[in-house]
């Protein structure tokens, strides 16, 4: 059996325990005689059993004695009720986060200059960028098109990980607003991704082209590139006059993009999927060469394929089709 301490987690100090022990192996011995199997005063192991009483592990039993109730129970519910003050000690930690970040940037920000912090450097953006997204638990608001960041802990840039990044913000209850371009199907597959993810919960939107890439996180800071588009050299925005325009810019962006997705047709009414694809492809305004990318196909074979599309609808321009899968529930 071991007799190393263990109670300390429940704030019971050592000597506590080694009282406890002694009572659970001798009950109702007499306070004279445990203290002097442990060697201390009398007076000393009083204080310690009247602690332990108090935490309801030790009763009365008469003057002068006492015995060691249920540790099942006892301990349960110590273990409990300490779990509990803990986690509302850690909940009343990350409420304050927020005002220390306040009196953080406030004492910074008295200074004009600070309301922007510089970032350059592909590794510092990238690694800073990694620290931001990873403590986001309300919004995350991106204008999004190419360049993109590299990572800095050598995570790739593929479809998978773009899925398991997303749907973990999903699952943390962030509300993720996304503008996307045609510039930012790139990547082969991309399109389909977004569908899967506007099915999970993000909210995600097209315009035919965007100005600037745009990452706002929890509506406390923003994430804007300062020249070629790219994440080299960064600027984030903390709480400002600054940061405000860059938040009702997003919002007007937002309004003015065509959202992604649509509902699904009846059953027996229903496109393919590759249909319903290239349809939503369409809609979103992308050309024929980035509907290749994305499908994995040649330009040649993705336009015969959009023209079978449009001949299954009984339309002759890409405009008709569009209405036409519009009226039979398609989009």
């Amino acid at each position: 059996m071991r007799n190393d301490p263990v109670l300390g987690a429940l704030g019971i100090s050592d000597f506590d325990e080694q009282v406890y022990r002694l009572l659970l192996i001798q009950p109702d011995q007499p306070l004279s005689e445990s203290a002097g199997a442990l060697g201390v005063t009398t007076a000393r192991l009083r204080n310690a059993v009247a602690r332990l009483n108090t935490l309801g592990l030790l009763r009365r039993t008469a003057p002068g004695r006492y015995e060691a109730t249920g540790p099942q129970a006892a301990l349960t519910a110590l273990v409990a009720r300490r779990r509990l003050e803990t986690e509302a000690a850690l909940d009343g930690v990350q409420t304050a986060v927020a005002d220390f970040t306040q009196l953080f940037q406030t004492a910074r920000l008295r200074d004009p200059g600070r309301w922007v912090e510089v970032l350059s450097g592909w590794e510092t953006v990238d690694r800073r960028m990694d620290e931001l997204t990873s403590s986001v638990r309300t919004h995350l608001w991106v204008l999004d098109r190419p360049p993109y960041m590299k990572h800095v802990h050598g995570t790739p840039d593929t479809n998978e990980v773009e899925i398991a990044e997303t749907e973990d913000l999903i699952a943390r209850g962030v509300d993720i607003r996304t503008v996307y371009c045609p510039e930012s199907m790139g990547r082969p597959g991309r399109f389909e991704v977004l569908s899967r993810l506007v099915e999970a919960g993000e909210q995600a939107r097209m315009l035919p082209s965007l100005p600037f890439k745009l990452r706002i996180m929890d509506l406390r800071v923003a994430a804007i590139s300062l020249t070629g588009g790219g994440y080299d050299n960064l600027a984030l925005i903390h709480p400002s006059g600054l940061l405000d325009a860059l938040i009702e810019l997003f919002q007007a962006y937002w309004g003015r993009a065509t959202p992604l997705g649509g509902a699904r047709p009846p059953a027996d009414d229903k496109p393919s999927d590759e249909d319903l694809l290239l349809l939503q492809m369409l809609k979103a305004g992308l050309k024929d060469e980035v509907i290749a990318r994305q499908l994995g196909v040649s330009a040649r074979t993705a336009t015969r394929r959009i023209a079978a599309v449009i001949e299954r609808l009984g339309a002759t321009t890409r405009f008709q089709a569009g209405a036409e899968a519009s009226a039979r529930g398609w989009l």
